[in-house]
């Protein structure tokens, strides 16, 4: 957040499912500002009725400090406007509010990525958006004292392509597999540090979900939507054999056209990832992308597994190499490459068989196969894939449970290396047209 204030004057509107840690991360960077002002506007109902009748943002200015007994420095102040999904008088009153240019902005709520499209006008030019994402494998490991030194070691075994030291590498494959349990929900993670109790994580774990089914209800009084019989159905669907959402599971007669509002629902409140497939991996994938076969993870592995049959989450933490957890890997694998903003995509061709997940970075397609049991080297699918001459692919990745090595083309990494897939930016950063020969 520092970064982006120090390149704009533009307001910042942070998105992302509930219980992220929108608000709590909003809070703390206030605390950077001389004041810092928050309007809750399901807290403070009167504060709606009073911007709705604002006529200019010195009015506006007039009824904020009429809200608030923080004092409002010029230059120094950060005002939050929290839930504006219920006062959207306020999301078109951004841009003259950046305009004025006293104070800066920075906006969050519920469901903004389900309501986004219904609020007024949002002001192009003046806002920026930024997604949120439960804390991810780095994060969570920062949290339980990981310390940087460590993170970075690993970092450069990564690039380097070199083994990590064996004790190390046992240490965090052991934190990676307390990740798949705990997962990345702030809630969860705070209660696992205080407490060390997995039962306490999976009754926050079962709110959490709770909650989200609240909202789906909220949204679908008149059951049209199949929201949460979709929700319910993605762990099912992800420990099949075949991964990919099969519609006939929803309904025997389901056609995509028919329930596309309802997965489109789940992907923007955040609650669900989807992971298309494409026909070829050939760059750009989005060409090749189909729009009704793609694989419905959660936006959270600790949720997930907190859905499964009790008994997992003690196998998993036992490291059972015996027992096939790949939906939970490939869920945290999936939840990576989305906080990173990376594209994902699945291949599937009858010939050659199944790549787990397809992404392009540095303008090259990296197919990514990711296995949770001992027989990792077996991947029929992978190996013609990359003897397929007419792709000419030049990497792929195997993320499993042993320590780094390189075969040929093939790196078989530990999954948790996934946290340093990271975009590279390939855009030039200054170029000029000159014009003087005309």
């Amino acid at each position: 957040m520092r970064n982006y204030y120090e390149t704009t004057r533009n307001a910042l509107l942070v998105t992302g499912a509930r219980q992220i840690g929108k608000t709590y991360s909003i809070r703390q960077f206030g605390k950077s500002f001389k004041s810092f002002v928050e309007i809750n506007f399901i807290e403070m109902p009167e504060a709606v009725e009073l911007f709705k009748g604002a006529k200019s943002s010195g009015d506006m200015l007039l009824r904020l400090s009429a809200l608030t007994s923080v004092p409002l420095i010029k230059g120094e102040t950060l005002v939050f406007f929290d839930e504006v999904q219920e006062c959207p008088e306020i999301v078109t009153a951004i841009k003259f509010l950046v305009d004025e240019g006293s104070y800066r902005y920075i906006l969050s709520g519920s469901l903004l990525g389900v309501e986004l499209k219904d609020l007024r006008s949002e002001p192009v030019g003046y806002i920026g958006v930024k997604d949120m994402y439960p804390l991810d494998f780095e994060e969570f490991i920062s949290c339980v004292g990981i310390s940087d030194a460590v993170i970075g070691s690993l970092r450069e075994a990564w690039k380097r392509r070199e083994a990590v030291n064996e004790f190390v590498h046992g240490k965090i494959m052991e934190l990676f597999r307390l990740y798949l349990i705990v997962g990345g929900m702030p809630a969860a993670v705070s209660r696992y540090i205080e407490s060390n109790n997995l039962q306490e994580v999976m009754a926050v774990q079962q709110d959490i979900i709770r909650l989200y089914k609240r909202d789906i209800a909220r949204y679908d009084p008149g059951n049209k939507l199949y929201i949460e019989e979709i929700f319910n159905l993605i762990p099912p669907e992800l420990n099949a054999k075949n991964k990919r959402f099969i519609l006939k599971r929803l309904n025997e007669h389901a056609k995509f056209d028919r329930v596309e509002s309802s997965f489109l629902w789940l992907t923007n409140a955040g609650t669900a990832l989807p992971v298309y497939n494409v026909e070829e991996p050939k760059v750009p994938l989005l060409l090749a992308r189909s729009r009704n076969l793609f694989k419905l993870f959660q936006n959270d592995v600790g949720l997930l597994a907190s859905q499964y049959a009790e008994g997992i989450q003690l196998r998993i933490i036992n490291g059972d190499k015996d027992i096939n957890f790949d939906s939970v890997y490939e869920n945290a694998v999936a939840q990576k490459l989305a906080a990173h903003g990376i594209a994902t995509y699945y291949y599937n061709n009858k010939k050659r068989g199944e790549l787990d997940f397809v992404i392009a970075l540095g303008g090259k397609v990296l197919p990514i196969e990711v296995k949770s049991g001992k027989d990792y080297e077996t991947h029929r699918a992978l190996s013609n894939i990359m003897d397929c001459k007419e792709y000419d692919l030049q990497q792929a990745v195997v993320f499993n449970n042993d320590n780094l090595r390189v075969a040929g083309k093939i790196v078989y990494a530990p999954v948790y290396m996934a946290m340093f897939l990271e975009k590279e930016n390939t855009a030039p950063a200054y170029y000029k047209v000159y014009l003087s020969g005309l």
